[in-house]
């Protein structure tokens, strides 16, 4: 049997996630049964991190475990917050970081709000957030995110071995727009409408559908049920209402940076009023940047920090098994298997 929790959203309606209780596996240096040698063959096999943030020395350790543990990955998903602040140098960093280690020839890149940072500093070294944007445009910072990405929307789809991965995000920074706001997630009716046609196409061909955001959902995975994540999104209502329709959709997220060792890193969503009594999946992807220290600057920088996290996710006929897994340890930390309902 399924152990049910009662959720309450902000505006007070009743969703229910649902842990299955099969979905713990006990630490181990070994792979999860679903892994191992013998057990049946998955059709594909990749992995989701999230929340690097100028961490190059555990970015480096999680690229070098995943190419070991998972050499034939049909992809990886970085859902967002690839850079500490989003200047150039900082994406060129992660660029030469993957081109010193072996990775799946797909990369499917999420936008984060540390890709907006920029205008917070008067030069890399002078934190001036009193003086914001200090000369940096919006339209800069997009540019920088295409340039690095390979594309020039903020949503976009990929392969992974013949599952669609969409990543979604935020197409404007709202502090430009508003100056009561900061980094709520603002999505346009085109990005809106084309999610709605994407996840319909692919539930009509019965396939799973991996949706990638940097940004949770409130009253989801662990550490979203802080006020803080109840504006995330702004247009969240009509979002949750896209999502909720489809049994098979897997939403990642990352920006808590919490541990993946908690129950709640893997439930189910329910909407109320989509005719979707099982909800969709929501998954906490852990975040390979853990800790700061003071720069003597007035700002941090990243450290190697208690814990290195990130996920396998393993596609069958039936079913989706997603192994969260501690890079630096080299320890699988949990395993949820989630029957596809199709």
């Amino acid at each position: 049997m399924d152990r049910r929790t009662l959720l309450v959203g902000a505006a007070g309606a009743a969703a229910a996630a649902v842990v299955p209780t099969a979905a713990h596996a006990e630490s181990s240096t070994a792979p999860a049964a679903a892994s191992r040698p013998g057990s049946a063959r998955p059709l594909t096999r990749f992995n989701v991190i999230s929340d690097i943030q100028g961490d190059m020395g555990d970015l480096d350790v999680a690229l070098q475990d995943m190419n070991a543990t998972n050499p034939g990955s049909s992809g990886l998903a970085i859902a967002g917050d690839i850079t500490p602040r989003g200047y150039d140098f900082e994406y060129a960093a992660v660029r030469t970081a993957f081109g010193k280690r072996s990775h799946p020839k797909t990369l499917a890149w999420s936008i984060g709000n540390h890709e907006f940072y920029v205008p917070k500093w008067k030069d890399p070294q002078t934190l001036a957030q009193e003086t914001w944007p200090n000369g940096t445009t919006e339209d800069s910072l997009f540019r920088s995110f295409y340039n690095f990405a390979g594309r020039n929307t903020i949503y976009s789809e990929h392969s992974f071995g013949g599952i669609p991965v969409l990543s979604i995000g935020t197409e404007k920074y709202m502090k430009y727009h508003d100056s009561t706001l900061w980094d709520e997630v603002w999505m346009s009716e085109a990005q809106l409408t084309w999610l709605t046609q994407r996840l319909a196409y692919w539930e009509r061909r019965r396939k799973p559908v991996m949706v990638v955001s940097h940004h949770p959902l409130t009253h989801s995975v662990s550490g979203t049920y802080s006020t803080i994540y109840e504006r995330d999104y702004l247009q969240s209502d009509r979002l949750l209402s896209i999502l909720g329709r489809h049994k098979d959709v897997f939403f990642f997220c990352g920006h808590t940076h919490w541990d993946l060792h908690l129950n709640d890193w893997c439930v189910r969503r329910v909407v109320p009023g989509t005719a979707n009594p099982d909800g969709f999946s929501v998954i906490n992807t852990g975040a390979i940047q853990t800790g700061y220290t003071d720069n003597g600057a007035g700002g941090e920088v990243p450290v190697s920090g208690p814990f290195n996290q990130g996920l396998q996710v393993e596609v069958y006929r039936s079913k989706v098994v997603i192994l969260a897994r501690d890079f630096h340890t080299g320890i699988w930390i949990k395993q949820a298997t989630v029957p596809l309902l199709r």
